[in-house]
């Protein structure tokens, strides 16, 4: 399968820049199948797409202050951000400009927080150690929220890239499909009688990163670390229909039905042809040309995504990690 059938045309002026306030008025697109023409919602309006027997499953990771600018004692600057504990104290990280930086530099951040950059891994990361009694509380006063590259403007409200719910600090990006979410229709949708369960999946860097090479099938995913409660699968084994809010939370699900464990490392790629064990229904954003999550995306609701972010352009949606929002259906499922 060619990388070049996940291309489309994305406008500078559709990336959106900024979130809409409040976070549930932001659009919603909601898939009715290959042969009806999309509805247009707002996310506000999710508890009517629910209801009893349904639930409803979010990610409930945070994002850490990862990024840190700092100075080398020549003065020059440099940028770390940190990516994932590969075990105590022992960071992958990328540092730039790595090549400006030898192996055995130390950063004294203040006094309870030193790095160490160490040997050069591939893709262009780091080792780094990392000293700190309280590492939380060190980025915490140091770091800031990492936004994605084709974001230019700062947030006045760092929490603005938090979901409503994020309570396991970990991730590098946000799950931004649950960034829509607010107390009010996660209210709503438990009044129309939908359960809400919760997963954690460590969002990296590499599911946002384009697939590179020219064939799908050589894509190689970076590995996340996931944790389903047993409640959850649970819950998701009882119901009548699995809604996930977020590509991520499809991986964690799949990967667990897939594993038969709760928590461990996934590398789950899901290409059209895979089976979906576990979800039936989808909220995600509007995805990078040539993604991993847009192929997720035709794995899931079938290649008419086309017409889909078609549609989505010429209505004025927004798109990536502060805009807009779909509603599919597994592709062999009725819509709702």
């Amino acid at each position: 399968m060619e990388t070049a059938s996940f291309d489309y045309e994305l406008p500078s002026t559709a990336i959106a820049q900024h979130p809409v306030e409040p976070r549930h008025d932001a659009r919603l697109l909601v898939d009715r199948g290959p042969d009806r023409a999309p509805d247009h919602h707002h996310v506000r309006d999710l508890p009517d797409l629910v209801g009893p027997g349904d639930v409803v499953v979010v990610n409930s990771t945070r994002v850490l202050p990862a990024r840190l600018h700092l100075r080398k004692a020549t003065g020059g600057a440099v940028e770390v951000l940190l990516l994932e504990e590969r075990s105590v104290g022992s960071w992958e990280a990328l540092v730039r400009p790595s090549r400006k930086v030898a192996p055995g530099t130390v950063f004294a951040v203040d006094d309870d927080l030193e790095l160490v950059v160490g040997e050069r891994l591939d893709d262009g990361r780091r080792a780094v150690e990392v000293r700190s009694t309280d590492l939380l509380a060190a980025l915490d006063r140091n770091g800031e929220v990492p936004l994605p590259p084709y974001i230019e403007a700062a947030l006045d409200d760092p929490e603005r890239y938090q979901t409503v719910y994020a309570d396991r600090p970990g991730s590098v990006a946000a799950p931004t499909a649950g960034l829509h979410l607010t107390a009010q229709v996660l209210d709503g949708v438990r009044a129309a009688g939908a359960a809400i369960a919760t997963v954690d999946l460590v969002v990296g860097l590499g599911t946002f990163r384009p697939i590179m090479s020219d064939h799908v099938e050589d894509h190689v995913m970076h590995h996340e670390r996931f944790d389903v409660p047993e409640s959850t699968m649970a819950a998701c084994e009882h119901a009548d229909r699995v809604v996930a809010v977020g590509t991520t939370t499809v991986r964690a699900l799949e990967s667990a039905a897939r594993s038969g464990t709760s928590a461990g490392s996934t590398g789950l790629f899901l290409t059209p042809g895979s089976e979906f064990l576990v979800v039936d229904a989808l909220l995600t954003n509007f995805h990078l040309p040539k993604s991993s999550l847009l192929v997720l995306v035709e794995a899931f609701a079938g290649p008419h995504w086309r017409d889909l972010y078609g549609a989505a352009l010429e209505s004025g949606y927004r798109f990536l990690s502060f805009g807009d929002a779909m509603f599919l259906q597994r592709a062999h499922e009725e819509s709702p």
